[in-house]
């Protein structure tokens, strides 16, 4: 693995990413967030637009290292796949967050924390899963079958329950194990008290918030080795889709219910991209170029379907799992409840 990233001009490419990486910890941890503030629309709008012209300009970098458009669209495809599988966790985040009460002030801090989080994790999971790839190719298949099988069910899914963090086993197991100070967190993740380190609620929303991310990466890891088998590729666009994240949630906090069919456009593609995998592992090849305008063409289409559709002309029996009475799908509680 580690030979793969000094072959050729790629290792340039690793010090590009690792630089940006650093350039945001500088930049988010060292200046932007040393004091709780309320990210206003407009500056949310610009980091958003910042991140994606950086993701742009990288895989346009891509095309002219490996001068072939193939890898391009590969991390434009997965990137562009991360994102959007990326909503049902920014609408989970912003259920736990006001489930909590927690101040609009204290909302950066502990996304910033919880995209670094995320960061180290997804980083685990997707060189775990090339590891778990080498030792035993045909995991793909069930890569392929995991796939379709969320992507049906994320479709056909009518019923929505209330968010129930109290019954998430992280949040049982931190209330017992864990020193708790209920009240006032005054936006720290823990305290000392009588000489000793308690934990304020803060951190047992960070706990929830990292602990929900995990599971929604078991669609969007298999989703991109379905996409790309360069595990360049495939590292940089999950990365890079997720360092957005938090801007795109203050941007979209107001907007999410809008966009109430993203979640069919999502369950769409994750069907198609677990189809083009079992294709690819049967021998039938589907050129990048399709799998990329097809996943940008079911993106639209949802997004577009959103504006156009009145929420209201669907029936109730009928309406979406993203509403805007607050209320999660039941595929999305449970995952926040086998934490």
């Amino acid at each position: 693995m580690l030979e793969s990233i000094y072959q050729g001009p790629q290792w340039l490419l690793y010090l590009i990413f690792g630089g940006i990486i650093f350039l945001f910890l500088v930049i988010d941890l060292g200046l932007l967030n040393r004091s709780a503030k309320v990210m206003s629309g407009k500056a949310a709008l610009a980091q958003t637009l910042f991140w994606i012209a950086i993701s742009l300009l990288f895989g346009i970098l891509i095309y002219y290292y490996y001068q072939d458009t193939d890898p391009a669209l590969a991390f434009f495809s997965a990137y562009a796949t991360e994102k959007a599988l990326s909503f049902d966790n920014m609408f989970v985040i912003l259920l736990i967050l006001n489930y909590f009460k927690i101040e609009k002030q204290y909302h950066h801090r502990i996304l910033t924390w919880g995209i670094l989080g995320a960061l180290v994790f997804r980083g685990i999971f997707i060189f775990l899963g090339f590891y778990l790839i080498d030792l035993f190719h045909g995991i793909l298949y069930i890569f392929a079958a995991f796939l379709i099988y969320s992507g049906i069910m994320l479709f056909i899914e009518k019923e929505d329950e209330q968010i129930e963090p109290e019954k998430s086993i992280v949040y049982r197991l931190a209330r017992k194990f864990l020193p708790l100070k209920p009240g006032d967190h005054n936006g720290k993740f823990f305290v000392r008290k009588q000489g000793k380190i308690v934990f304020t609620s803060l951190f047992l929303v960070l706990l929830l918030i990292e602990s929900s991310d995990l599971f929604f990466a078991a669609d969007s890891i298999p989703a991109a080795f379905a996409i790309s088998d360069n595990r360049f590729i495939i590292y940089t666009s999950n990365i890079f889709a997720v360092l957005g994240l938090r801007a795109l949630f203050f941007l979209l906090a107001s907007l999410i219910s809008k966009f109430y069919l993203l979640q069919k456009g999502v369950a769409l593609i994750l069907v198609f991209i677990g189809g083009k995998l079992l294709l690819d592992m049967l021998g039938v090849e589907v050129p990048t170029y399709l799998s990329f305008s097809v996943i940008i063409f079911l993106l639209c289409s949802a997004a577009l379907a959103s504006i156009v559709i009145p929420q209201s002309a669907i029936k109730p029996e009928q309406q979406p799992l993203i509403t805007p009475d607050a209320k999660i799908k039941s595929k999305e509680n449970d995952r926040i409840r086998v934490n």
